[in-house]
């Protein structure tokens, strides 16, 4: 009785936080509604039920993470530098790297849409097979540089690399490969780079890195832990480039 007391506590001070998060978006909206357009805020009972199933939904989202994905993470990271196979490591790296992002949906909402654009400007052909293939390529594209993303990252956080000089060579690639790449293709690729750090990947990828250099010796998971992220949304833009070249 007092464990279950005690979750229904930690439960309802997780919702008074993630209220708390939300009250800066409300309030914005409240004040632009009622003191800039001057105008009542519509349908008020079904935005408070919307408000209070957006604070539920993001206190078991938190909760969530905390309780399964980051311990996951970081207990898989642990075992595999336990196990002291780099094939394992590499393998499950890009496969969760490829695997989170391939089924990301903004990622398939930007492919869908820039496969219509595409359509309409001539890049492409104007029917439902063309305009699937370019965004099925489009996908697959990003997912393999995603992939790629988190396999450098472990092989840095093994090396015990420094980060910056792989931040800095990778917008020197973005620089060059937008010298050269389709102007139809260089929004996409720059929002690509967005889209590819989805609700999944981002605990999962951050807790890898945070247990691998944890579990290694000489490593601070502070310096070389963090990281993943970036390389996850700079390889999609030079990955994508290439790929418009390509076709």
């Amino acid at each position: 009785m007092n464990d279950f007391m005690g979750s229904l506590k930690l439960l309802f001070k997780s919702m008074l936080e993630s209220l708390r998060d939300l009250l800066p978006i409300i309030a914005v909206i409240a004040f632009f509604q009622l003191g800039v357009l001057q105008q009542p805020l519509p349908n008020i009972t079904e935005l408070l039920i919307g408000t209070f199933f957006v604070v539920l939904g993001l206190t078991f989202f938190v909760y969530g993470l905390n309780m399964g994905l980051f311990p996951l993470g970081e207990s898989m990271a642990y075992s595999f530098a336990k196990k002291g196979s780099l094939f394992w490591l590499i393998l499950f790296s890009f496969s969760l790297g490829f695997g989170t992002t391939i089924a990301e949906p903004a990622l398939i909402a930007v492919a869908g849409e820039a496969s219509k654009v595409a359509a309409s400007a001539g890049v492409i052909a104007s029917n439902v097979e063309s305009m699937k293939q370019y965004a099925d390529g489009l996908r697959l594209t990003v997912a393999l540089s995603v992939g790629f993303a988190i396999v450098l990252g472990v092989i840095r956080i093994l090396k015990g690399w420094a980060i910056h000089w792989f931040i800095i060579a990778g917008y020197l690639l973005v620089v060059v490969t937008t010298s050269f790449a389709p102007e139809e293709i260089i929004g996409i690729a720059y929002d690509s780079g967005g889209v590819t750090t989805s609700t999944i990947t981002v605990p999962l990828v951050t807790a890898l890195g945070v247990g691998l250099a944890s579990s290694i010796k000489g490593r601070n998971p502070m310096i070389d832990g963090f990281g993943l992220i970036a390389f996850a949304s700079l390889t999609p833009m030079i990955f994508v480039m290439i790929y418009g070249m390509m076709i």
